[in-house]
Parts: structure tokens; C-alpha cells; sequence
């Protein structure tokens, strides 16, 4: 597929750059990390150091041997404990590296350890941001899979400038905060931990009106803000939604919002996962077609490569951007970061993206062949849509 365009476009205030992949993303962070003068915020699930990925991290070492404060959190199941080559690097250069929620052994199992920091954020001396769905992964590297993938992982983010970096930065330095803070009890210096939160008590204000705005998931004060604003934007379509979700198991008022707005005459498309990872979420997602496709939504299953999107456009106008799949350990359970906007060049640019990976790299479920799918699929979907929801059950969350 042609690379989408990166159309720079002001929006109160504030202006965008759509970013496909890690090819688009990784310039534009080694771009801001080398112009970089004061401090640079990194927020990942996954850091990987191979291919792409090396590239990021020593941008990120080139700024702190200039002096920039470097700081950067990973996930402890997504990222674990940094490879000692890299950790060695960065601790001479004067990287900064926190592990949000380590696990050891068998307690990634735990139900109260799927609390992931799933965000992928970054902001630079408080005058660009990044926000979207892409890992520190190379796009043709996987986890999953030796060797390189045939074609690269179709994913998405958005570089951000304007008012809305403030939030992003305050977002980043609470977190930050909080971290430290922690760390600092641990080793019982209580005076260290005091000032580790006076640093980052700035209250993160994330606007409530206006044409862009950074919306959270977390546990706290922003437990279903995402899934606010996908329900609010398809309880308005008039013409389409076009939703790319990598994990898609929405809970029953997102699914009635998609099926309202088919049955108000609206176009729903969803492009989702053909080529998958994890055996039981896609089985559990095919539990879904139905309920979807007897209302008139069209599915499509992405082939090509990997699909690790978590976008959706509506009517051309309205478009979301992030880290949040929708699917229960997104929206009950990890901290995610969308940004969510009015912006027709982007939201067209995006829709245009979407439209070309469904006609080239992905094959419409046909309703009829879903329906009549063997025994053996249809208790293997139910199964796993079972199994799913019984991991949620031990949460002792609702969906």
C-alpha cells in the first residue's frame, strides 16, 4: 500500500501529522530526539532494541550525552527487563529507564497484574508530541515470529503540536512522578518520595471541549472516557464509521452503539484482525460476527500482515488515533491514551488508509459462510468468547 500523506493541518490551535507505522513514527521521534534541548518523555508497552528500534534508542542517547533530560517508562510484561548491552548504554549516557509494574514469574497471571501501561506517548521540550498505537518494534519484527514478516505491521500514529503538547507533557510528568515516588519509598527515603510527587502535582487537565483532545483510560478519574468518545461519535454518524482494532471484543453498549447506527442507515465497517497472534481474543472476536453482521455491519479481516491498529473515523470528519484497542483489558484494565479529534484532512487521509488495506490486504466476511462455519469452529469460537469473559469475571470488573 502507498503510505499515507502526513498533511501538518491547524485545528484550534493545535496541528497534526498522520504517521503509518514505525517507518513514519521513527523519523519523526529521532527527528524531535536530535533537536531536542531540554527534556524528552517516552511512554512504551514494548521497547525493542533490534532493527528500527535501535535507532530510537540511540537517538534517545545522543540527547542525553547533549545534556537533555532523557526519561522513559516500558511495561514490565511488555517490555520487561531491558537486554544489559542497552540498559549499560543508557545508564552511562544518562537515560533515565523506569519499569512500570514489574512481574516475576508466575504473577503475570495474577488478575490485579493485567493493570498494563499499554500508552504510547512522547513529548519533547514541551513542543511536540506523539500519540497512536505503535511500539518501539520494528515493523517487520515480531514477537511471535522468526525472521522478518513479509509485509509491515499496519499501525498508526499522530505528531502533535499546539496547546494540546501541555497535556500530553502534564500526562507524562504525573505518571513520571508517581513512579519515582514509589521508588523512593521502597528505599524509605520519604523526603526523596515528597519530592518526587511535588514535581509532578501539576493536575493533568485534559480539555472537555474543543477540536483535539488527549483522552485517557486509567483506574482512577478517567475509567471510561475512551469508550465515551467512541460511543458519542457513533451515536452522531450520519454516513460511515470505519473502525481498525487490532483486539476487538466491545462490551454490550459499544456493540449497541454499532448496530444503532447500522440500522439507522449509516455504513459500519470494521477491519480487523486475519492474520492473528493470540489464539483465544481472535476466536473470541468471530464470536461477535453475527450479532454485527445481521445488522448490516461489514467485516473485514486483515491478511497482509499483522494489524495492531486501534483507529476509527466517522463521516470523514471525526477520527480517533491511540493505544486503546476495544477489547476488556484496554478499556477496564490498562492506562491507554487516545487523541481524538475534528479534522477532516486527517480523518479523510486516515479513512483513505483504511479503505486501501480492506480493497488490497484484507477479505470481507461473507455472512452467509459465517453462519455456516462447522461444529467444531462455532464451540471453538464459543470457547474462547467464554474463556474471555471469565478472565474479566476474575477482575471483578462488569462488561
Amino acid at each position: 500500500m502507498s503510505p499515507s500523506p502526513a498533511l501538518p493541518v491547524p485545528s484550534s490551535g493545535d496541528s497534526m501529522r498522520l504517521l503509518t507505522g514505525g517507518v513514519d513514527l521513527f523519523a519523526a521521534l529521532i527527528e524531535a530526539f536530535d533537536a531536542a534541548q531540554q527534556d524528552v518523555y517516552l511512554e512504551t508497552y514494548i521497547f525493542s532494541f533490534s532493527g528500527g528500534g535501535a535507532d530510537v534508542a540511540n537517538a534517545l542517547i545522543r540527547a542525553a550525552q547533549r545534556g537533555v533530560q532523557v526519561c522513559v517508562v516500558v511495561d514490565g510484561v511488555g517490555t520487561g527487563k531491558l537486554p544489559l548491552v542497552w540498559s549499560e548504554r543508557f545508564l552511562q549516557a544518562g537515560v533515565c529507564v523506569r519499569v512500570f509494574s514489574p512481574v516475576v514469574g508466575l504473577d503475570v497471571w495474577q488478575p490485579n497484574s493485567w493493570r498494563r501501561l499499554h500508552r504510547k506517548l512522547c513529548v519533547v521540550d514541551n513542543t511536540v508530541a506523539f500519540c497512536g498505537g505503535i511500539n518501539i518494534l520494528d515493523d517487520y519484527l515480531d514477537p511471535h515470529v522468526q525472521g522478518l514478516l513479509k509485509s509491515p505491521r499496519l499501525d498508526y500514529a499522530v505528531s502533535l503540536r499546539g496547546p494540546i503538547v501541555a497535556a500530553v507533557r502534564a500526562t507524562m510528568r504525573h505518571l513520571w512522578s508517581h513512579i519515582e515516588a514509589v521508588r523512593e519509598l521502597r528505599s524509605q527515603d520519604l523526603s526523596g518520595a515528597l519530592e518526587a510527587l511535588r514535581a509532578g502535582k501539576q493536575r493533568v487537565h485534559l480539555p472537555i471541549r474543543g477540536e483535539t483532545q488527549l483522552v485517557l483510560r486509567d483506574n482512577l478519574r478517567h475509567r471510561t472516557h475512551i469508550e465515551r468518545a467512541y460511543r458519542k461519535a457513533m451515536g452522531a454518524a450520519r454516513q460511515d464509521i470505519v473502525v481498525a482494532n487490532a483486539y476487538f471484543f466491545p462490551g454490550l453498549r459499544l456493540r449497541r452503539a454499532m448496530v444503532l447506527a447500522a440500522h439507522r442507515g449509516v455504513r459500519v465497517r470494521l477491519l480487523l484482525q486475519g492474520q492473528y497472534e493470540y489464539f483465544v481474543p481472535y476466536h473470541a472476536t468471530r464470536q461477535l460476527y453475527g450479532q454485527l453482521m445481521s445488522a448490516g455491519v461489514e467485516i473485514y479481516e486483515y491478511h497482509a500482515s499483522y494489524l495492531h491498529a486501534k483507529v476509527a473515523v466517522v463521516d470523514g470528519k471525526w477520527f480517533t488515533v491511540g493505544s486503546s484497542n476495544l477489547d476488556p483489558f484496554s478499556l477496564l484494565l490498562s492506562r491507554e491514551a487516545n487523541v481524538v479529534a475534528h479534522d477532516p484532512h486527517i480523518a479523510q487521509a486516515l479513512q483513505a488508509h483504511l479503505l486501501e488495506a480492506m480493497e488490497r490486504g484484507a477479505k470481507r466476511v461473507d455472512p452467509h459462510a459465517y453462519l455456516s462455519r462447522g461444529r467444531w469452529q462455532r464451540m471453538v469460537d464459543a470457547v474462547a468468547s467464554a474463556l474471555l469473559r471469565f478472565g474479566v469475571f476474575l477482575t471483578g470488573k462488569r462488561y
